[in-house]
């Protein structure tokens, strides 16, 4: 489903009708027809560990949910990690960048678009470091919190998974 916030990740995905296979193995990891979301509560942000990208964006097409991809490996601070989001994300150019914004552009603006599928977000390495402190990754990670909370009182799947550089 192309949407104005869908952003196409980078990592290519396997060919259409081609099993996800372990390596040197002839097994699919899963089955054709199993998503790998099944048992994850609809709204959450959890961690990325068990999961592979491409199997998150795989699902977000199965389940026909928006995509949200943002690697922030090259942030050093708070605003180049809204800047790499708002990009990768395609937020409108009036976003304000900083939290309240990330925010309302997650939840209200989306909101007021129409009818939404629901949402399977990826923040990937997220910075660790002192320009991007303990207390910076906490206030990002509960800013996603909140969307996942606004979208289910609305009954909208909103899953986000993340990891840290």
């Amino acid at each position: 489903m192309d949407t104005p916030l869908r952003k196409d990740h980078e990592t290519p995905l396997r060919k259409q009708g081609e099993s996800l296979l372990r390596k040197n193995e002839d097994s699919p990891v899963r089955k054709p027809d199993e998503t790998p979301l099944r048992g994850v509560r609809p709204n959450i942000v959890q961690s990325i560990r068990a999961f592979r990208v491409p199997e998150l964006q795989e699902a977000a097409t199965q389940l026909n949910q928006h995509f949200l991809y943002a690697n922030l490996g090259n942030a050093q601070n708070k605003q180049e990690v809204l800047d790499m989001i708002a990009a990768q994300y395609t937020f409108p150019a009036h976003f304000g960048k900083n939290f309240d914004a990330l925010y309302d552009c997650m939840t209200d603006l989306v909101h007021k678009s129409g009818p939404q599928p629901g949402f399977i977000v990826v923040l990937e390495q997220i910075p660790a470091h002192a320009k991007f402190d303990k207390e910076a990754r906490e206030q990002l990670l509960d800013i996603f919190r909140d969307a996942a909370d606004y979208w289910a009182d609305r009954k909208i799947p909103f899953r986000c998974f993340y990891s840290f550089l």
